[in-house]
């Protein structure tokens, strides 16, 4: 059986997230949805609540596992026995910085591989800062996120007063 981890933070998922996720859980048999736990990063929701969100998210997606993670994305595939990790990019200064990611994987772990999936074009300028941003300026991004968490994220806002761009 194939898996792959589609390692990200999140925060919040996007339709673009969405997209990636679909492609890579038909491409194969199963697909592992890593949250990622950054502490350099301040969040709009905790890992918790991301993969809460995430799980709603694809809810009906029988092949995909929502699971955190917290250490080196090399160590996690290892301990999951998966060798295969697949990046969305939406543009070529995406490009730089997981191909600097995924030769620090393989040196990690030389058996994993990364597979990069380019975004669909109407997702191309979206991404999770630009959501928080245009959130936090009482914007709509009804356009841009899953409609199942829409009120989740305008929640969030209201409570933290627009503090996440």
């Amino acid at each position: 059986m194939k898996t792959a981890i589609c390692p990200g933070s999140f925060d919040p998922v996007t339709l673009g997230h969405l997209d990636i996720i679909n492609r890579s859980r038909v491409m194969f048999d199963k697909t592992i949805v890593a949250v990622m736990v950054n502490p350099a990063k301040r969040t709009m929701f905790t890992v918790e609540e991301r993969i809460k969100l995430l799980k709603r998210c694809t809810e009906g997606m029988d092949n995909v596992e929502i699971v955190g993670f917290d250490g080196l994305l090399a160590d996690y595939a290892r301990q999951r026995d998966v060798k295969i990790i697949v990046k969305g990019l939406r543009a070529l200064s995406d490009f730089e910085y997981e191909f600097q990611q995924a030769l620090a994987n393989k040196k990690l772990n030389p058996e994993l591989e990364t597979v990069f999936l380019t975004t669909s074009a109407e997702n191309m300028f979206l991404s999770s800062s630009v959501v928080k941003q245009i959130a936090s300026f009482g914007g709509d991004v009804s356009n841009f996120v899953p409609e199942c968490i829409l009120e989740d994220i305008n929640a969030r806002i209201r409570e933290e007063g627009g503090k996440f761009s």
